[in-house]
């Protein structure tokens, strides 16, 4: 009888032994995780033409990682911060596997050793307050789902959550009583607490009427009730955008996606002079030097810094050549 494959027994155990119990991994890693090998081994049958239960650990050595990797970039048009979250998720599992089985750790010191690849760091994209304005006015009010994205977007714009974070938020994690407020558990299972505006708290009070969800049910559901997955939160988000630029022409050629509803609400409260270590307790960051990257972005307090300067008192005169640097010149 031939033994079963090594692949599929150690993949199975790397996520129920190593993520779930050892290391107690958030759903939102397993998730991730899931889908890069969801993806690893549907190329693996494209390209070595086994299904993903004949699949051996040999199999993935670092050349068809390599060639995996460049696929994600080339086909699927993933970025190198996404190419390099799925080479974290394959790093862990050869992690496990050189532990499990020591006849593969000279290929998994192979697979370690891939290096991320290295990504341009561009200034973070937010909305002003005219791009703000817009969107929030592109749901039909006159339907249910309308009134759900409006309420929806303007959460997401005053809170700064996640999307994860939006799309998982149950009836029972918003208070709007005295001092109102959403809860949330964010990376690394870190628990907080948002505040919310007047308005924003009308708005979910009027929505959490209509929506006569039970304690557990999504605050934002789908057509079938369930909470929306990060697709549906993208689609309804790049649909209300396309109707706010027809009144607000600075959207158009600006990719709006949910972080940077996340990155709008950061820049919100900078430019309201809030301080950065309350920003990083307000978004849930784990460092406060994380909110560096706001200010880079921030033009308007450069240009605030640029005014507090004094200018110098001399003038601009232009460089005029001597007569013999003019005849070397001529000469050429």
């Amino acid at each position: 009888m031939k033994p079963a494959a090594e692949f599929p027994r150690l993949l199975a155990a790397f996520f129920t032994d190593r993520l779930t119990q050892q290391r107690r991994a958030s759903p939102h890693t397993i998730t991730s995780y899931r889908d890069t090998f969801r993806l690893l081994v549907q190329y693996a049958l494209r390209e070595l033409h086994k299904v993903p239960a004949a699949l051996e650990i040999r199999d993935l050595d670092t050349d068809f990682l390599g060639a995996f990797l460049s696929y994600l970039e080339t086909e699927r048009g993933n970025d190198a911060r996404s190419r390099n979250t799925r080479l974290a998720a394959i790093r862990s599992f050869f992690g496990y596997v050189a532990v499990q089985e020591p006849q593969h750790a000279a290929l998994a010191q192979r697979v370690l050793a891939m290096p991320a690849k290295r990504y341009t760091r561009r200034p973070v994209d937010f909305l002003d307050r005219d791009e703000i304005e817009a969107l929030l006015q592109a749901p039909d009010l006159q339907t249910r789902a309308g009134r759900r994205d409006r309420t929806l977007l303007l959460v997401a714009v005053q809170t700064g959550l996640r999307a994860s974070e939006l799309i998982h938020l149950r009836c029972e994690d918003v208070q709007l009583g005295p001092g109102a407020h959403l809860r949330c558990e964010g990376k690394g299972r870190k628990q907080r607490c948002t505040p919310l505006r007047k308005d924003s708290a009308a708005a979910l009070r009027n929505w959490l009427d209509e929506r006569h969800g039970q304690p557990g049910s999504p605050v934002f559901p789908n057509q079938r009730d369930d909470a929306l997955s990060h697709d549906g939160l993208a689609y309804l988000l790049a649909k209300h955008v396309a109707v706010a630029r027809q009144s607000c022409r600075s959207l158009e050629g600006k990719r709006v996606t949910p972080h940077v509803l996340r990155h709008t609400a950061a820049m919100e409260l900078l430019q309201n002079g809030v301080d950065r270590a309350v920003i990083a307790l307000w978004l849930g960051h784990e460092s406060v030097e994380t909110t560096y990257v706001y200010l880079h972005a921030n033009l308007k307090l450069k240009e605030a810094a640029l005014a507090k300067t004094t200018p110098t008192q001399g003038t601009a005169d232009r460089y005029r050549p001597d007569d013999e640097v003019l005849a070397f010149l001529n000469s050429l």
